[in-house]
């Protein structure tokens, strides 16, 4: 063999160079990432900060979390086929819209659906006749209070609602209460000290927002904090997350599932 036939089977086992991105391709690609995140971020995911003690253990003051707003919505045409739609079932944790406060977003767990007939004995749930078995209930006053403990059997006080005092007459059929169509019988897991369907009603199936997916951050949280909403406040609690950041996060909890 030649040694130009040589050099040319050498040239021919020469991989070759890929073409260098060009700073327009690249700028293109990152913009396709960012319209898809927001696209996700916008119709899809919310993230929520729990506010309150209601949902402990299973959710803490301070766990960010992401909420799918799309599997309880109603199916769309274009969508209904991508997106695992589905009705709102016994036991799921929703994020919705208080009745009692508007405006404020709550998280609760789904005791009774449509038709369901729901109360309480000495602090357990009953639901249809059974007695459910909840082991990711907490009481951790351990105090008894007639009203929340045996539901609807007391007659409402405070802190109950002014209009929940007058409609819960209307769904109460013997010793149970009973969840009317399009409306959701919620409580917390922290059962002694939720603020829940007891004491301001049913939630409205257009309230409900979404369903927890998992907690993509957790950060100790003082309990009244989702109350300071001057902004000196805010900035001083900004101040103090950049500044304890590592030492204050929850980093085992970071992702998650809620259950």
């Amino acid at each position: 063999m030649t040694n130009v036939a040589k050099k040319d089977k050498e040239q021919d086992n020469t991989p070759e160079e890929k073409p260098k991105e060009t700073t327009v391709e690249f700028l293109a690609s990152l913009a396709g990432v960012l319209v898809t995140g927001l696209f996700i971020i916008t119709f899809i995911l919310q993230a929520f900060e729990i506010p309150s003690s209601s949902m402990e253990d299973t959710l803490l003051i301070g766990d960010h979390v992401f909420v799918n707003r799309e599997q309880f919505a109603p199916p769309s045409r274009w969508m209904g086929p991508l997106m695992p739609y589905r009705e709102i079932r016994r036991g799921d944790i929703v994020v919705f819209l208080s009745p009692a406060e508007p405006g404020l977003f709550v998280v609760k767990r789904i005791m009774g659906v449509p038709g369901d007939r729901i109360h309480l004995r000495d602090g357990a749930v009953y639901r249809n006749g059974e007695k459910l078995d909840e082991p990711y209930v907490h009481h951790k006053m351990g105090n008894y209070d007639p009203y929340r403990d045996n539901f609807p059997a007391v007659p409402p006080s405070e802190p109950v609602t002014p209009d929940w005092q007058m409609e819960q007459r209307s769904h109460i059929e013997g010793d149970d209460i009973v969840v009317p169509n399009e409306s959701y019988f919620a409580m917390g897991d922290n059962r002694d000290v939720s603020f829940d369907s007891r004491y301001w009603g049913f939630i409205p199936r257009q309230n409900v927002i979404g369903r927890p997916m998992f907690i993509y951050w957790s950060f100790i949280t003082p309990p009244n904090q989702y109350q300071m909403t001057a902004p000196s406040d805010r900035i001083g609690f900004l101040a103090h997350i950049i500044i304890h950041f590592f030492d204050e996060t929850r980093w085992r909890r970071t992702l998650r599932a809620v259950r």
